[in-house]
């Protein structure tokens, strides 16, 4: 009795006083601790029967397994299978049923199955219902379902624990057909009003995105309760349907059904998904006042909820009030720091996570903190994780396709090529990973060898691997591949893609074939904001400003909205073009007409489009006067305007305040060095290029590439390393004779921006990339 009512201390003061104790005796009080959660106490009651000579009956094994089961120990539980074949109790339908359970709990799904394949009689119905939940609880849906049907063959009748466990193993979706099967046999045994039955209904549906339906079950109930209701709001929630969850979370109140943490925890989610900050701090405060939020998932979900909302000093204020912080709620605050802008924050709660020595195996922690070595362009500290995981036994593919790319964000290419290199593993992903680290560090090249690779093991590029290949040949200006590339996509069906159509245009505008990119445009029926501003920005590339003017009044007539990047693209089409009012004018629209507050690099490509058109007095007093003295593209724009048209009073006032904005940019020491130079500052010069040695700076080497057959080659001023060097030298010199004899060609000394003597400028001039890329061209085309 006392058991029965939770009391366990008085029926132990019983139990205790008894001066004999019957096997029942024994028994009940065994069977009262594992009811009441002391499964330890039952396994010591069990040894003190075995030490006393107790003899043991069916009811003492079956209990003391199921203590057992508590306790997750598959090794006692093997010793009790043992003495129940001894004691020639294993055909007890009790025991085995218990055993069943048991194995099932300690993960020994194949002893579970051989010891109910063994059974002799299968008439009890406890047992098919144990052996389908060990086959659900272990993600064995098929074999679930299969006994099921064994079980109606064997006109063994269902019971409401049966149509559970079925219907669980109907939740995978690929099982949704047989669910509504198994619904009609519901109807047909008469379990419809079941509210267990009608439960487990509701989830498959809602698992199965079939909402209808669950709706109607649902609405239809005679009783619900809170599985109910919680069944309901979280299918609508996963569905994406968050306002009819919020609409059923009220009505669930007002029906006097008390919400409970689950109830909270899918709120909060929809809260966080739909960045509802005033619907997740109403759920909030009901949880403070009915005592929720000290659940630990609640807590987790709190934090994800304020997280995603991206209020972070919430998301801390909730985080200090937890008792307890499990990998979730780390791994959410962690996240949350490094997708909101916090890298340090991120990196300084890993640290906090490793102090308190908890064990970290979340591979979602370990990628978020990897994106803060990504944000903080940190070589030293992606090591540091990347010795990590390899200590604790983490390095799986996945962490090793992120490795690869904060690698090659931070700039380190060749651990990125060492670790793609190294892996057993290569899919898509991962090479996917690997060209985009080579696209982003400049390694066009390399990028599209790579791809040539992938094509070697038969592994098909998918639209985020040609976004890649096209912009490595966008960079390469190579036309060959671009149309190759092109081929694919419309061989593979990939062209429906929004990023991958605005892609092309830019390819082709950047191999410098704008009818291409014309034509790519002209084929799409429908062009979303990207494709049009591909589109103006490919006719800026190629100085066709009155025709980005042209696409951008046809933007407005199709009633497309221009955004920032739109009117970015049409002023530096209006600046390459020289189309000073037109450029005013979109600078004044984009103000007036769609209320868009212009960016720093709008200001940098109107001052750009006033230097170039010689206006550099009004280019600056729009930098005084717009207060941009703080922008570092502003300067740069007017300095490089300042150059080209001699104007060594604002060039001077340019390049002060862009080193001094900027110190450890080296292309502004070149572009002051140019400047300086192009008026005969030599001692300046010196002096820049000093300064820019003590500090450490090193610019890379402008080169030039020229695509010859399948390769592209690439060479930088003065080069010697190609292995055709002395042809395209020998080459290059005849061909500047010729056109010194034939065509009158002179130098331009003037553009060699040092300071010796006017027969070494012409050498340097000979040995220009550009030079040397041609001379190559026409050496390949002739040989």
């Amino acid at each position: 009795m006392y058991g029965k009512c939770g009391s366990i201390g008085d029926a132990e003061k019983v139990f205790d006083r008894m001066t004999e104790r019957s096997i029942f005796t024994w028994n009940a009080m065994i069977g009262a601790c594992v009811v009441n959660g002391v499964p330890f106490r039952a396994l010591e009651l069990y040894k003190d029967m075995r030490f006393l000579g107790v003899s043991l009956d069916a009811h003492s094994l079956s209990s003391t397994i199921k203590a057992i089961s508590q306790l997750e120990f598959l090794y006692c539980g093997r010793e009790i299978h043992g003495l129940a074949i001894k004691l020639g109790l294993i055909s007890n339908v009790f025991v085995l049923n218990s055993l069943v359970t048991m194995y099932t709990k300690c993960d020994d799904i194949r002893a579970a199955t051989f010891l109910f394949n063994g059974m002799c009689e299968r008439e009890d119905t406890v047992s098919w219902n144990s052996m389908i939940s060990a086959y659900v609880i272990n993600g064995m849906n098929q074999e679930a379902l299969s006994l099921f049907v064994d079980m109606l063959n064997a006109s063994v009748e269902p019971t409401t624990y049966t149509f559970v466990g079925a219907l669980q193993a109907c939740e995978e979706t690929k099982f949704g057909k047989l669910g509504v099967e198994i619904h009609a046999a519901v109807l047909k045994f008469g379990y419809y009003l079941d509210t267990y039955v009608v439960n487990a209904l509701l989830m498959m549906y809602t698992k199965n995105n079939k909402l209808d339906e669950a709706a109607k079950i649902f609405f239809h109930m005679q009783e619900k309760d809170n599985i109910s209701w919680n069944s309901m709001i979280s299918g609508y929630v996963q569905n994406g349907f968050y306002d009819e969850a919020v609409s059923l979370f009220h009505e669930m109140k007002n029906a006097g059904h008390k919400p409970d943490h689950v109830s909270l925890m899918s709120m909060l989610v929809a809260s966080g998904r739909q960045g509802n900050l005033l619907n997740g701090m109403e759920i909030h405060a009901f949880s403070l006042r009915n005592c929720l939020d000290s659940d630990l998932q609640v807590g987790n979900t709190l934090v994800d909820m304020y997280a995603k909302c991206g209020k972070l000093d919430y998301m801390d204020s909730v985080g200090d009030r937890m008792l307890h912080r499990d990998n979730v709620s780390w791994t959410t605050i962690i996240a949350a720091y490094a997708q909101n802008n916090f890298p340090w924050k991120a990196v300084q709660s890993f640290r906090e996570v490793q102090t308190e020595g908890s064990n970290i195996d979340d591979a979602l922690m370990i990628g978020s903190v990897l994106l803060a070595c990504t944000e903080l362009r940190c070589n030293l500290l992606a090591k540091e994780i990347h010795c990590y995981v390899i200590k604790r036994g983490l390095y799986d593919p996945v962490i090793q396709k992120t490795l690869v790319s904060v690698y090659g964000d931070c700039g380190n290419v060749d651990y990125a090529n060492s670790i793609f290199r190294l892996s057993e593993v290569k899919d898509v992903v991962f090479f996917t990973s690997m060209m985009c680290s080579y696209v982003c560090n400049g390694l066009a090249n390399e990028a599209l060898e790579l791809m040539l690779y992938m094509n070697e093991l038969e592994i098909e590029a998918d639209s985020i691997a040609v976004l890649s290949m096209l912009t490595a040949a966008a960079d390469l200006a190579s036309l060959r591949k671009g149309k190759e590339i092109h081929g694919f996509l419309v061989r593979k069906g990939l062209l429906l893609h929004d990023s991958i159509r605005s892609s092309l245009i830019d390819m082709y505008a950047c191999c410098g074939t704008l009818e291409n990119s014309y034509k790519v445009f002209n084929y799409l029926k429908n062009k979303d904001p990207v494709c049009w501003t591909s589109m103006i920005n490919a006719c800026g590339l190629h100085g066709c400003g009155r025709e980005a003017i042209d696409i951008f009044t046809m933007m407005e007539k199709e009633n497309i909205q221009p955004d920032h990047i739109t009117f970015l693209a049409v002023l530096r089409a209006c600046s390459h073009a020289a189309l000073v009012e037109d450029g005013k004018r979109m600078f004044k629209i984009m103000q007036s007409k769609y209320a868009l507050e212009p960016w720093p690099e709008h200001y940098a490509s109107l001052v750009d489009l006033l230097g170039r058109a010689n206006y550099l007095e009004e280019a600056f007093q729009i930098v005084k006067t717009m207060n941009l003295e703080d922008i570092p593209a502003v300067w740069c724009a007017l300095l490089g305007a300042c150059q080209v048209y001699s104007n060594k009073k604002l060039g001077e006032i340019a390049a002060k305040k862009l080193l001094e904005l900027e110190p450890k940019n080296p292309g502004n020491y070149i572009l002051v060095s140019n400047v300086y130079a192009a008026i005969d500052r030599w001692d300046d010069v010196e002096d820049v290029r000093v300064t820019m040695k003590g500090k450490g700076l090193k610019k890379d080497p402008a080169c030039s590439w020229i695509e010859v057959g399948d390769k592209v080659h690439a060479f930088v001023a003065q080069d010697k390393s190609h292995p055709e060097c002395d042809r395209i030298y020998e080459k290059l010199a005849h061909l500047t004779e010729k056109l010194e004899k034939e065509a009158g060609y002179v130098a331009q000394t003037k553009c060699v921006l040092q300071n010796v003597e006017e027969k070494e400028k012409v050498k340097l001039l000979k040995g220009h990339s550009e030079r040397l890329a041609i001379a190559y061209g026409l050496l390949a085309s002739t040989d």
